[in-house]
């Protein structure tokens, strides 16, 4: 029939394999358009569309069963599909950053030039926040921070910073894939972001009214917004969000 892929036809285009497609089969995630007389699977149009955004999710690192989660919640598939070119944008910008980060510390290594910290952390300034930090939490506290960051290795500043990049490029998945602040995905990735914050404090607990308060400055201010927002318009306020679900969580 015209407007339609065999099973192999469609895993040579999509770059899978036919065991693939009917492993999506089984688990519901892409069931063909209908099956012929000699039991061969088929595709049609909003086949295509559906594996594309199957694809397009493993790619953002989702698991299978998060996968069918959003697929189930979507109503219309064209808003899925601009919300995740959207996504896609704005990591092309950041990956930009990052080559033109790393191709200026190659440069400057090959011709003997000293580096520059600013330029190999793509900007990171460890004191730009240190009037917040002091009136939120006390000089102590900023001082505290700050010989602890600087007693570091450049190599654990950068895992540091690392690791930083990486919860926040989840959160934006997840605010990209409309999953629920209150769910086991996303309470997670604030797990891991409790975890991060405990290290940047000497392994000192952290308390609800501070992840609260970081949560409200993320949103509050434009330095700290902008940093997550590269990840997708309100992930900022996604984040909060998420916080207050995970206190809420904690006190209930």
């Amino acid at each position: 029939m015209a407007g339609e892929w065999s099973i192999q036809d469609l895993a040579k285009a999509a770059g899978t394999t036919s065991r693939t497609l009917r492993h999506y089969g089984q688990l519901g995630l892409l069931e063909p358009s209908r099956i012929g007389a000699n039991g061969y699977r088929y595709y049609d149009q909003n086949s295509l569309i559906r594996l594309q955004r199957i694809l397009l999710l493993r790619e953002l690192g989702l698991g299978l069963p998060v996968i069918a989660e959003v697929l189930a919640g979507e109503q219309d598939t064209a808003d899925a599909l601009r919300t995740h070119l959207e996504l896609l944008r704005q990591q092309q910008d950041l990956i930009a950053r990052r080559i033109e980060s790393v191709s200026t510390t190659l440069h400057k290594t090959e011709r003997g030039e000293p580096l520059m910290a600013a330029e190999v952390f793509d900007g990171f300034d460890h004191t730009q926040y240190k009037d917040e930090v002091t009136e939120r939490w006390g000089k102590e506290a900023y001082e505290s921070g700050d010989r602890w960051w600087r007693s570091l290795s450049e190599a654990d500043k950068q895992g540091f910073l690392q690791t930083q990049l990486d919860i926040s490029a989840d959160f934006g998945k997840a605010h990209a894939a409309g999953l629920p602040v209150d769910g086991e995905t996303v309470q997670a990735i604030v797990a891991r972001h409790r975890a991060w914050l405990g290290d940047g404090t000497q392994g000192r607990p952290v308390t609800d009214e501070y992840l609260l308060n970081l949560g409200e400055m993320y949103v509050a201010d434009p330095r700290f917004r902008k940093n997550y927002d590269v990840h997708g318009d309100g992930t900022a306020e996604y984040i909060l969000e998420a916080f207050r679900a995970h206190v809420a969580g904690r006190t209930a």
